[in-house]
């Protein structure tokens, strides 16, 4: 075992990964991430900007992981047993570049409306983004899943550097793991 981790510690470090977690999601547990991102960012003096870019496609990843991953596991929270949904969040930096990858398990049946959602969005200057930022808000959300807004992915493109990566892969008959990678420049 002791092999095993010492392979994963030098993988973890040679992709630069300065935060890795998979396991369950919930509200109040993901503060301690949260304080975990947010003392990274610090340690690395960037900008406030720069800093609150990544925190704020970091909370968007997790909310969106919290109200959309189909794979749950049971905790106990408060002295009872509640399913929670499980998803994965990877924090690492490279090239003066930081890097947010989040995945969890969907339905299939929402994968052609988030592609078609995330390819528009990836064909928008950033102040076409704002634009449909406030034409979102005001609209009727048109997903029968959805259970927020909608905006945000959008949120995230905007303080994208480059364009929102995705994929889909075959999970279970009609569930698949979803992974969206994000970059975010320091600005040096």
């Amino acid at each position: 075992m002791i092999l095993d981790m010492l392979e994963y510690y030098n993988m973890i470090s040679k992709l630069n990964i300065n935060i890795i977690y998979s396991g369950p999601l919930w509200a109040d547990g993901i503060e301690g991430i949260a304080d975990t991102v947010r003392k990274c960012l610090e340690f690395d003096e960037l900008t406030t900007n720069v800093s609150h870019s990544v925190f704020s496609v970091f909370v968007e990843q997790m909310n969106n992981m919290l109200m959309y991953s189909q794979e749950k596991m049971q905790v106990e929270i408060s002295s009872r047993l509640t399913d929670v949904p499980k998803g994965a969040f990877v924090l690492g930096s490279r090239d003066k570049t930081y890097f947010l990858q989040s995945g969890n398990v969907m339905n299939n049946s929402s994968i052609e409306f988030l592609k078609e959602r995330i390819d528009y969005i990836n064909t928008l200057d950033k102040k076409d983004l704002r634009k449909y930022y406030r034409e979102m808000i005001k609209a009727d959300n048109t997903n029968p899943e959805s259970k927020g807004g909608g905006i945000g992915l959008i949120e995230i493109a905007k303080r994208a550097t480059s364009k929102i990566e995705y994929s889909f892969v075959p999970f279970e008959e009609d569930k698949s793991f979803f992974s969206m990678f994000v970059t975010i420049s320091r600005g040096e």
